[in-house]
C-alpha cells in the first residue's frame, strides 16, 4: 500500500527574492528580423515549469491569444518535461521563434539531487531547445541567462509566486492588497502595498514559517494531510494515513473542481465518476461507499473542505495579522484552480478578525480578468479562466514584455 507521502513527490516551490545585478536580455539583438514575431507582433511565452503541470502563456504583441497547461509529473524524470514541451509544440508550432520567459518550481521534484540541481538541469534543458531565447526570471527586474543558473539558483528558484504578486502589486500601486492562490497542490497567500511586496520571506522556508505559502490545494494534496479525525455519520472517526484518495475527490463530488483542471489519476487509478469518487472517500475511514448515502458522503466531503478552510483560515490570519493589513481597504486578487475557494475563506478569516460586518465590503478581484485583463487583450484561447489558473506563466510573460519595453526606450535614449 502507498503511503500519504506519496503523493508529495511534489510539484516543487518557491524562494525567489534577488538583489544585485543580472543579464538583461537586450531585446535589439533578441528582435532579429523574422524571428521572434507573429503576424508581425513579437511573441513571447511565458512558462511556469512546476513539478506538477506546466503551464504557460502566449502573448502576440500586448495580446494574450491563448493560455494553457499540461500534466509534467518531474519526480519521474526530464523526459516528462520535455513530452510536455512536444505537446506545447504541437499546439504551438512556432515556439522556435518565440522569446521565453520563464520561471519555475520544479526543482524541488525528489528526481534531481537538490534543488541547484533541479533549476540547472530545467534551464539546461530549455535552453537546448531554443537555444538563445530562453530567460529566466529571477525578480521584479532581473531575467537571467540559462548558463548562469547554476550560479544563481537561489534566485530562480520557486520564484513564480514572486511572479503573480508583483504582476498584482504593480497593478494595483496605489493601494494594499492580497493575493491568494489556491493551486493544484499548494496556496500561497502574499501582501503587498503600493507596488512593492511584503514580508520577509527568501526561500519556502521562510514561507512556511510565516504562512505565506501553505502547502494544500485542491488537486493533488492527499486527504490524510487534512485531517487526523473527520466527522462522518454522526461519529468522529480516526482518518487512515493511507494515499486512498486525494482533494480532487472532495471537490469533484462537491461539484466545485473544474474537470479541465483535474488532470491527474485517481488514488486507485480507477475513474473519476462520482461512484469511483464516493469508494476512494469513503476508504479514508474503512468504509465502502454502500455503507453511506449519496447525502452522507456529500457530507463527509462538505467537512473535508471545511477542514481545508480551517488551515487556510489559520495562516491567512496570521499572515494579515503579521503585515499589519487592513482588509477593509486592501484589494483582494484571486487566482489558482480552487479561486472558487476563497470567498469562504475571506467570511471565515473575517469572523476570526472580528470583521464580520466589514466582509461583504471587501474587494474581490479577479487575477485573469482584472489583473491580466489590464495589461493584455484576451482572445477567446486566452480567457480569464485560463489566466487566472495559469497566472504564474502570464505574469511573467507580462513582466518579460515590461522589461523589453524598458530596455528599449533606454537603448532609443541612447
Amino acid at each position: 500500500q502507498r503511503r500519504c507521502q506519496q503523493q508529495g513527490q511534489r510539484q516543487g516551490h518557491r524562494p525567489g527574492h534577488c538583489s544585485g545585478s543580472a543579464t538583461m536580455w537586450r531585446p535589439e539583438a533578441a528582435l532579429a528580423p523574422g524571428l521572434g514575431t507573429a503576424a508581425g507582433r513579437p511573441l513571447t511565452v511565458g512558462w511556469d515549469v512546476g513539478g506538477a503541470h506546466l503551464k504557460a502563456c502566449r502573448m502576440e504583441g500586448d495580446r494574450r491569444v491563448d493560455v494553457a497547461q499540461w500534466i509534467c509529473p518531474l519526480w519521474q524524470g526530464l523526459g516528462q518535461l520535455e513530452a510536455a514541451l512536444d505537446a506545447a509544440t504541437a499546439r504551438w508550432p512556432d515556439l522556435a521563434a518565440a522569446q521565453h520567459a520563464v520561471t519555475m518550481t520544479g526543482e524541488m521534484a525528489d528526481g534531481f539531487v537538490d534543488r541547484a540541481d533541479g533549476v540547472a538541469r530545467i534551464a539546461a534543458a530549455l535552453e537546448q531547445r531554443w537555444p538563445h531565447r530562453v530567460r529566466l526570471f529571477a525578480g521584479e527586474q532581473d531575467w537571467l541567462l540559462p548558463a548562469e543558473a547554476a550560479q544563481h539558483w537561489e534566485r530562480i528558484a520557486s520564484a513564480n509566486w514572486r511572479a503573480t504578486a508583483a504582476h498584482c502589486a504593480q497593478h494595483f500601486a496605489d493601494r494594499s492588497g492580497l493575493l491568494i492562490d489556491i493551486g493544484s497542490t499548494t496556496s500561497d497567500l502574499i501582501a503587498f502595498r503600493h507596488g512593492r511586496l511584503l514580508g520577509e520571506s527568501l526561500s519556502d522556508r521562510d514561507r512556511l514559517r510565516s504562512g505565506e505559502l501553505v502547502y494544500l490545494g485542491v488537486v493533488r494534496t492527499p486527504l490524510c494531510a487534512l485531517a487526523e479525525r473527520i466527522a462522518f455519520q454522526g461519529e468522529s472517526l480516526n482518518v487512515m494515513n493511507e494515499l486512498f484518495a486525494t482533494t480532487a475527490d472532495v471537490f469533484r463530488l462537491l461539484g466545485e473542481l473544474d474537470p479541465s483542471h483535474d488532470l491527474y489519476p485517481g488514488a486507485d487509478g480507477a475513474d473519476k465518476s462520482l461512484a469511483a469518487t464516493r469508494a476512494r472517500l469513503a476508504r479514508m475511514v474503512g468504509c465502502d461507499a454502500r455503507e453511506g448515502s449519496e447525502a452522507d458522503w456529500l457530507r463527509f466531503a462538505q467537512a473535508w473542505r471545511n477542514n481545508m478552510l480551517d488551515r487556510l483560515a489559520t495562516e491567512l490570519q496570521r499572515m494579515v495579522s503579521a503585515q499589519g493589513l487592513d482588509l477593509r481597504a486592501s484589494a483582494v486578487v484571486v487566482a489558482g484552480a480552487g479561486a472558487f475557494l476563497v470567498p469562504d475563506l475571506i467570511e471565515r478569516t473575517a469572523q476570526r478578525l472580528g470583521l464580520e460586518q466589514a466582509a461583504p465590503g471587501w474587494k474581490i478581484f479577479d487575477y485573469g480578468f482584472d489583473v491580466a485583463g489590464g495589461v493584455a487583450q484576451a482572445t477567446d484561447h486566452g480567457s480569464i479562466p485560463g489566466a487566472r489558473l495559469c497566472a504564474p506563466s502570464v505574469a511573467v510573460a507580462a513582466l518579460w514584455q515590461q522589461a523589453a519595453r524598458q530596455q528599449r526606450t533606454a537603448v532609443e535614449q541612447g
